[in-house]
């Protein structure tokens, strides 16, 4: 009885599309297949070269910038907690700072293997010659819309 109050066209729905209910980050299933463990080892370079080359050294100085400003009296420390709540905010900002500012890099890594994984999701596709991935695209450019991750 409560296949009844479903509309048709919901019961007509693709079974991948229940299982994606968003658009996958890879498209391109061949290119994905083959590159997952390529794509993993750029995902941990660029994860631990973010961290030491931008993150940890930005976080750092900005807090030790923070606590030359406070000893020299241009920010006030807290009564009760010193200069620590400064400092932490700026260790806070300089690590999100400098982990999105590797954020270029990591794409140009992707890319060196074929895969673009950031952007519009009609952009999103491996640039080998997979010709499923070009079917997918062609047709998605076609109609305007975006293809399934089947």
């Amino acid at each position: 009885m409560a296949s009844e109050t479903i509309p048709q066209e919901a019961q007509a729905s693709p079974p991948k599309q229940a299982r994606w209910p968003g658009w996958p980050m890879f498209y391109c299933p061949k290119s994905h297949i083959q590159n997952s463990g390529e794509i993993a080892k750029i995902r941990e370079e660029c994860r631990s070269e973010s961290f030491w080359y931008r993150a940890l050294p930005l976080s750092l100085g900005s807090m030790l910038v923070t606590q030359g400003l406070v000893s020299k009296g241009v920010f006030s420390a807290n009564p009760r907690f010193g200069a620590f709540p400064k400092m932490a905010v700026a260790g806070v900002l300089g690590y999100a700072i400098g982990k999105m500012s590797y954020f270029g890099e990591c794409q140009k890594k992707f890319e060196k293997i074929g895969i673009v994984p950031w952007g519009p999701p009609r952009h999103r596709h491996c640039n080998h010659a997979c010709k499923e991935c070009e079917a997918k695209v062609g047709s998605a450019a076609k109609e305007g819309s975006i293809p399934s991750a089947s």
